[in-house]
């Protein structure tokens, strides 16, 4: 015991005995907050790890068949012939890609649009009408707005453009424009309500009016974060399933035409796994397409990440 408190009084040490068992206790507490946190990350780490071995696990058999040149080099997906089945896929990762960038085509400008309307030009009252109602897209089941390209979309794009159905990959790329709005006008409008107000400020007193310090000042100040707004949407657009499953007609076949049938990757997988034999060739190669379409996904949301990372960074 030191010196000064050996001469404290009963009261003045019961207190101090006090406040050390709540620091002590606080710091416990902190203590169990940060192993809690720390266990939620490596679980989802673990989660994360457990999906790609899973998935490359299932898809080594088809790997060490047929080879790695015939699945990505091959355009011809026919796994169900009776003379010889072929695995070729091709024509699936590029229809994946089509449908994705033509989305993204579609729901860069509307989305970049809105969210500039949203944070520079409408007023509070509007701005907390139009944002929660954009947002409610990203509730609307995915069933949904396949059964609205079916008898919506499909016959307008039919009689549009002249063709025999409207199921194709344009009609894909329009249902999945609506899906990644929400995301990119949320996050563009973020990233454009966190430019420092000095600098429009500074721009309208050069004599520079609001459209351009919109596109001149606010847009490249925020570019990072509208950059990887783009990117989720991509990555929301890549991995969607039900709407590509009904919208865009599953003609496996390698086009670069919109107009025309496509089958997606993850239409493949919802359509066949369901009745492939186990432990066959075809029921591995799904996980081929599987373990791509989860490769090619989580690329592009950690670069979507690792922007919006930087992004944060330059903000402080």
């Amino acid at each position: 015991m030191s010196l000064e408190t050996a001469f404290l009084k009963p009261a003045n040490m019961r207190e101090l005995e006090i406040a050390l068992r709540q620091t002590r206790r606080r710091r416990f507490k902190e203590k169990l907050i940060e192993k809690f946190f720390f266990l939620n990350g490596l679980t989802a780490i673990l989660i994360l790890g457990g999906i790609f071995a899973l998935l490359f696990i299932k898809a080594y058999p088809a790997f060490e068949e047929l080879g790695i040149f015939q699945f990505f080099l091959g355009a011809v997906w026919n796994p169900t012939s009776y003379s010889t089945p072929t695995y070729g896929i091709l024509s699936l990762i590029v229809s994946s890609l089509m449908v994705t960038l033509g989305a993204l085509v579609i729901a860069m400008p509307l989305g970049i649009g809105c969210a500039a309307f949203i944070s520079e030009m409408a007023s509070k009252r509007f701005k907390e009408i139009l944002k929660p109602a954009i947002e409610i897209l990203s509730a609307i089941p995915s069933v949904v707005i396949g059964f609205l390209g079916i008898v919506l979309v499909n016959p307008i794009l039919s009689k549009l453009f002249g063709v025999s159905h409207g199921l194709n990959a344009l009609n894909g790329s329009m249902l999945l424009a609506i899906m990644s709005l929400p995301t990119i006008v949320s996050l563009s409008e973020d990233a454009l309500r966190a430019v420092p107000r000095a600098y429009k400020e500074a721009s309208l007193a050069l004599g520079a009016n609001r459209w351009e310090t919109l596109i001149r000042v606010s847009i490249p100040s925020a570019l990072s974060g509208i950059i990887a707004s783009i990117m989720l949407g991509m990555g929301r657009a890549i991995g969607e399933t039900m709407t590509v499953l009904m919208a865009t007609g599953n003609a496996p076949g390698l086009t670069f035409n919109f107009l025309e049938a496509i089958q997606t990757m993850t239409a493949t997988i919802a359509i066949e796994l369901g009745e492939v034999p186990y432990s066959t060739t075809h029921y591995y190669a799904l996980f081929v397409i599987g373990f791509v379409l989860f490769v090619m996904t989580f690329v592009v949301n950690l670069v979507s990440d690792l922007i919006l990372q930087k992004y944060q960074e330059v903000e402080r």
